[in-house]
């Protein structure tokens, strides 16, 4: 069986440093597809460089709910936003979720999505988002399947806890999960057959990594897989805007470690990004 596997790096534009770490990674490793921040200010720079710098690397859109500031004036989406005017932080947000309007939702992804094709010139190859927020509800989930469709564009495959588990994370319920597979078999979305995203981390480890690729060459996650990834050159902004960052440093290094390039060549795993699905 023919594996193509697709490394995905997140949050492109979040900040330069990890801007820089992305394309490193493409370019010395691994990475074949990235998401950018579109409310990001060092974002339209990173695309401009991204495609003078890596042709290849595929590029999608990370859409955004909970950091940093909207796109839309926060006047005409007040259901997304603190009295400030900036997006809430993921748990706050999650508390938040039935004030939402989906409209506001609807008109804030639409301008993160048309600030990527002006930049770029092009629609995004794939949509993902930032916490995984465009999986929380139903309606999120719709907005996203109505949006890359409209794009003729894939999507991140949800990673969706069982509905039959006795204790589910928040936000989810057994009845939100199963509508969203629902809306899966609806829209038909072009996705990937499996997907990893414990490449984080305690799970940032070389161990695991070649761990998570040999259950890929063994067809565990399927035909066609993603892996989600972090890398960073960790810089000061990403210090003061995530608490996730000197593990970005080590996402890097091992996404270009020389066992997991050899590792690959050996095993005949295909790397691709989402145009290809």
């Amino acid at each position: 069986m023919s594996i193509q596997l697709i490394v995905n790096a997140d949050d492109y534009g979040h900040t330069a440093g990890i801007s820089a770490g992305i394309r490193e990674a493409h370019l010395k490793g691994i990475v074949t597809s990235t998401s950018a921040m579109m409310n990001r200010p060092s974002a339209p720079k990173a695309l401009l460089d991204a495609a003078n710098l890596c042709p290849n690397l595929g590029i999608g859109v990370h859409l955004v709910l909970t950091s940093g500031q909207p796109l839309s004036n926060p006047i005409k989406i007040p259901s997304l936003v603190t009295p400030e005017g900036v997006f809430r932080r993921e748990e706050a947000f999650i508390a938040a979720l039935p004030l939402l309007d989906p409209a506001h939702v609807w008109t804030e992804w639409n301008a993160q999505v048309a600030k990527f094709v002006e930049i770029t010139g092009l629609a995004p190859d794939h949509l993902d988002s930032h916490h995984h927020s465009s999986y929380f509800t139903p309606d999120l989930f719709e907005m996203m399947l109505q949006l890359a469709m409209e794009l003729g564009c894939a999507i991140r495959r949800p990673n969706w806890p069982d509905p039959h588990e006795a204790d589910l994370p928040a936000p989810f319920t057994a009845e939100y999960i199963l509508e969203m597979q629902d809306l899966m078999a609806k829209y038909q979305p072009r996705t990937t057959v499996g997907f990893c995203g414990d490449f984080y981390d305690e799970g940032v480890t070389l161990e695991h990594l070649l761990q998570v690729l040999a259950d890929v060459a063994a067809g565990t996650y399927g035909e066609t897989a993603e892996i989600m990834s972090h890398p960073a050159v960790v810089d000061d902004e990403l210090r003061a805007t995530s608490i996730y960052n000197d593990m970005r440093a080590r996402e890097r290094d091992l996404l270009q470690a020389p066992e997991v390039l050899s590792f690959m060549q050996s095993h005949g795993i295909e790397l691709i990004n989402f145009s290809k699905l």
